[in-house]
């Protein structure tokens, strides 16, 4: 018999002992394996002592990289352990799946309709540039946006019974198999049939047994394309024959199995992949990671615990004392009990229930219930420490040089060796001072990558130190950011021009004023000085036509924070200068004329303009803008046929800038707050003067006296109405804010002078008198307590 059916689990620590016992005694010729051909220019990688898994196999077409896939191996995976007794015994390998030329075609180009090769502009239309898609993790994943290749086929009647189970066979064999065999999760009996199994004798045989019965019972239920890859597989297994080859190793995912047992006439095959379309793919091997391994990443052959996997292979006769030494390493490093006695006793406790189990060896559950009893006394709680450490033991795979990446992958692996920042798959904290010049060089590259869509950082806020000199990130490498380098790739060859290119692009299409304020301001914090002069000439030409006053003021702040803080990063600020003159100029001429007439959500937001606009001019240190701006300021304060938020906001920003004295402050809210004026106005007018702290009615006893007679004075129905605006007033203050002023009412945390709440009249003391001994059974309270 020339081939030998090898079908394995994808990612399965048994497995992959089966596939190094079964090889070795076989002792091949030559080894086909399911995966991308256009990946075996790559095999040869295999030897190089600097490629560690877990690792992926990228496959991508060049002219739109958002249609790629991920082929994802770790150390415990069958198909690794192919690739390295393939390397180490200088056996030729060769990949036999259907090529992602065929599958990774563009959306709405049907598979049937469209022959030969298909051209990047067809892609591009297909696919738009700057869109992104997630990646299909693949093996048993589906890659294509055909959903004719794999509905279910005509004339299948999804309400037979028989129909129904087939279906829920193809959707999970190992977990329909498990159930029949009693178990309720399919990983638990795949554990215990292959993975902790000794003897691997027979073992293939007994899958393809079991899958060649499951099989059967779904045979109307094989996509086109699924057809369309095993017959992929089957052309490359009569190739390989044909070329003299006499013993063949053919390793694939179980369930393909027993297709690959008897080759039929080639003419189906044949016919069934003639005349498919294709793209031009590229191909390359990144890191990859054991969280992007495990199920709940979202990858649909991931397991439950990458960890306890990548343990358990290399661990395989007695895998308990090391996991069990491992967890009180994790608990110690806690600050949690986990001595030697805590695994000792762990150990003995998950042999004792494998034996009650009757499994050859504790498995998983076992070794966690033992945690659970022993470590942490039957609380889940303590369990979580173990998840990221233990159960997912994050690790990320590392790639040699000579692997082919884009020369801006290139650029930034040079850059994240020049700055000492390793790409780690767990998060990991830098505080930089950017008085360094490292540390200025490290917040640079984070925001270029930023800029262009890369978020291996993101910044954190700064407590306890200057946030003139300091930034704080927060980073973690995700494998799927090798895709974001390729797609980010088509703007430069550099970091640094990429970076430029996708500034200037965005700017062309961005008429918002806003938005190109911010994009300036990330433009000066990554450092691209060439971008600078364009994106103002561009900033510049759409202020002088933005007659929108709102997206002036919001076009303010990041422009103050340039001009600022700019000296700090060594970057030029003149010209941010002029902008930033010409904003407040227009702001303050238009802002009064601007705020007349405002319905409650209009006057809701200039409120809140308001306020960053006034951070903005305190940060400018500017007096000329100063004066202007408070001259403006006053002049809202006092108009009284503006809306309540928006004068009662001037009026607390011009008392907070000591523009008003108190007793002026004490009239003014008098008057606002008169019932002449309107409880609805002089409701928002509250709430704009209190909006954000209410530390001023602390301060200042004689306007909380006004406030609490405002509100004590409303009608039954105005208090209804003003309810809610008042809550959401009140309810902004902190905790110890609210705290403090209800003391002060009741006169507990003042001087005293504060009102006490009085009773209501009509107060019937007789039939309050009734309600006192079911108030002391509730409160538990002595019978004299309510007196």
């Amino acid at each position: 018999m020339a081939f030998h059916i090898l079908g394995v689990r994808h990612h399965g620590p048994g497995s992959a002992r089966s596939v190094q016992a079964a090889l070795n005694s076989i002792q091949p010729d030559v080894i086909l394996l399911e995966g991308p051909p256009e990946a075996d220019s790559l095999v040869g990688s295999v030897g190089n002592p600097e490629l560690q898994p877990p690792v992926a196999l990228l496959l991508y077409v060049p002219d739109a990289p958002q249609r790629a896939v991920f082929y994802p191996f770790a150390s415990f995976s069958p198909e690794w352990q192919a690739l390295r007794y393939a390397n180490t015994h200088s056996v030729p390998l060769r990949f036999m799946d259907l090529p992602m030329a065929n599958q990774l075609l563009p959306p709405r180009v049907p598979i049937e309709k469209q022959q030969g090769p298909i051209d990047a502009e067809t892609i591009s239309e297909a696919v738009p540039q700057a869109a992104t898609i997630p990646p299909a993790l693949a093996n048993e994943e589906e890659v294509d946006d055909d959903e004719e290749n794999d509905s279910i086929p005509e004339g299948v009647d999804v309400n037979d019974p028989r129909m129904q189970r087939a279906m829920e066979i193809r959707m999970d064999p190992i977990g329909f198999a498990a159930r029949l065999a009693g178990y309720s999760d399919g990983e638990r009996w795949w554990e215990h049939l292959v993975e902790q199994r000794q003897n691997t004798d027979e073992v293939f045989a007994a899958v393809m047994e079991l899958m060649q019965a499951m099989r059967e019972d779904c045979t109307d239920l094989i996509s086109l394309r699924e057809q369309r890859r095993e017959a992929t597989m089957r052309q490359t297994m009569r190739a390989t024959q044909k070329e003299g080859f006499q013993k063949i190793a053919v390793i694939c995912g179980a369930w393909h199995g027993p297709a690959l047992l008897t080759l039929p006439p080639a003419k189906h095959d044949n016919e069934i992949l003639k005349g498919l379309p294709k793209v031009k793919i590229a191909a390359t091997w990144i890191p990859w990671s054991h969280g992007r391994l495990a199920r709940a990443s979202g990858y649909g052959a991931g397991v439950n615990a990458p960890g306890w996997y990548q343990h358990l292979f290399n661990h395989p006769h007695n895998p308990m004392p090391g996991w069990m030494s491992r967890a009180a390493r994790v608990f110690r490093a806690e600050g949690q009990d986990g001595s030697p006695a805590h695994a000792i006793e762990a150990t003995r406790l998950a042999d004792t229930l494998a034996s009650l189990r009757g499994a050859p060896l504790p498995g998983l559950p076992e070794a966690m219930e033992a945690i659970r009893t022993i470590y942490c006394f039957g609380q889940d709680a303590p369990l979580r420490l173990l998840e990221e450490k233990l159960l997912v033991n994050e690790k990320l795979g590392k790639v040699p040089d000579d692997v082919p990446q884009v020369p801006i992958a290139t650029d930034l692996a040079r850059e994240q060796k020049r700055l000492r920042m390793p790409p780690e798959a767990s998060h990991k904290v830098y505080d930089l001072d950017l008085r360094k010049p490292n540390d200025l060089d490290r917040s640079r590259l984070l925001h270029r990558l930023n800029l262009l869509s890369l978020p291996w950082g993101k910044v954190q806020t700064t407590r306890g130190k200057s946030g003139t000199f300091h930034e704080i990130w927060n980073t973690l490498w995700k494998p799927e950011f090798a895709l974001t380098l390729i797609e980010a790739s088509t703007w430069g060859n550099t970091l640094m021009e990429a970076a430029a290119s996708r500034v200037f692009n965005d700017s062309q299409k961005s008429a918002s004023l806003p938005e190109l304020t911010t994009l300036l301001d990330a433009v000066l914090l990554a450092h691209l000085p060439e971008s600078v002069g364009k994106l103002l000439e561009r900033l510049q030409n759409v202020a002088a036509v933005t007659t929108d006053l709102p997206h002036l003021m919001e076009a303010l702040p990041p422009l103050a924070n340039i001009n600022r803080y700019g000296d700090i990063r060594q970057t030029d600020t003149s010209a941010v200068a002029e902008v930033v003159s010409g904003l407040v100029a227009r702001i303050c001429v238009g802002l009064v004329p601007a705020c007349s007439s405002m319905n409650d959500e209009a006057a809701k937001q200039m409120s809140g303009l308001m306020g960053s606009t006034d951070q903005a001019v305190s940060l400018l240190e500017n007096t000329e803008h100063a004066t202007a701006w408070n001259h403006t300021l006053e002049k809202l304060s006092t108009d009284g046929a503006l809306h309540g938020l928006v004068t009662g906001r001037a009026t607390r920003i011009l008392f907070d800038r000591k523009l008003i004295p108190a007793d002026e402050l004490n009239r003014r809210m008098s008057l606002s707050l008169s019932t002449a004026n309107g409880s609805t106005q002089g409701g928002y007018w509250l709430e704009g003067f209190l909006s954000g702290s209410g530390l001023v009615l602390l301060h200042h006893p004689d306007l909380l006296k006004l406030v609490d007679a405002f509100i004590g004075e409303l009608g039954d129905d105005h208090f209804t109405g003003l309810l809610p605006l008042l809550r959401r007033t009140f309810t902004a203050f902190s905790a110890p804010e609210r705290r403090q002023i209800g003391e002060h009412l009741l006169g507990q945390g003042g001087t005293g002078s504060s009102p006490v709440l009085a009773l209501q009249s009509g107060w019937d003391s007789e039939r309050s008198q009734c309600l006192l001994p079911t108030l002391r059974l509730f409160l538990g309270l002595n019978p004299e307590s309510l007196a």
